[in-house]
């Protein structure tokens, strides 16, 4: 139960930066939804969705099924968007970037403290990389969608694509091996950085 309560802990604080950094490029690429929406802010209680954030994972570290959870998304105008499109594959992108940036900042600070804060602080950068990889896969509602509309892929496609794109997510993970290469992958990532400061 421990575990399970700082594994959630560790994935609310780290959906923050991750919504905040959506917000905070749709203000400065011209859109103020986020912004009257009170997004734009580092506040995890302003990006919290307490059943993807909080309840599912919780459920899912409790009875050891696959972590999947979701923050609250931001909302963006992709009228309002400098760019349009191409606008609105920055903001999404944004989200996964900030998660790499977390990540390495995390590292610097384990390769240089006690084991206990060190191991906690590899864990959170671990999951971190995790989710700036698993928001890259390009379906809806992942962030790596939203590049199928900057490469301009008709409409009615990316609309097909969000009908199903939840359960197309799940058995991606759960039937494939793409699940297993992710967190292969984040671990591997996770070691490299961390030699870049240890």
């Amino acid at each position: 139960m421990e575990r399970a309560l700082i594994e959630v802990l560790m994935f609310w604080m780290l959906t923050t930066p991750h919504e905040f950094a959506h917000a905070w490029v749709a203000t400065k690429l011209g859109d103020d939804t986020p912004s009257l929406e009170g997004r734009v802010t580092l506040n995890p209680l302003a990006h919290v969705d307490w059943i993807g954030t909080v309840f599912l994972p919780l459920a899912a570290s409790i009875f050891g099924g696959m972590f999947i959870g979701w923050g609250k998304p931001v909302n963006t105008n992709p009228y309002k968007l400098r760019g349009g499109l191409n606008g609105m594959a920055l903001v999404a992108m944004a989200g996964p970037a900030s998660n790499v940036i977390f990540a390495i900042l995390l590292l610097a600070v384990a390769a240089h403290t006690s084991d206990t804060v060190g191991a906690l602080c590899a864990m959170a950068a671990r999951l971190s990389l995790f989710l700036a990889i698993f928001n890259m896969i390009p379906v809806p509602p992942l962030d790596g969608s939203k590049l199928l509309l900057a490469a301009r892929v008709p409409f009615f496609i990316y609309n097909e694509l969000a009908r199903f794109g939840f359960i197309l997510i799940l058995i991606a993970i759960s039937a494939t091996s793409l699940g297993q290469w992710m967190s292969s992958w984040s671990d591997h990532a996770t070691v490299a950085i961390f030699h870049w400061f240890a």
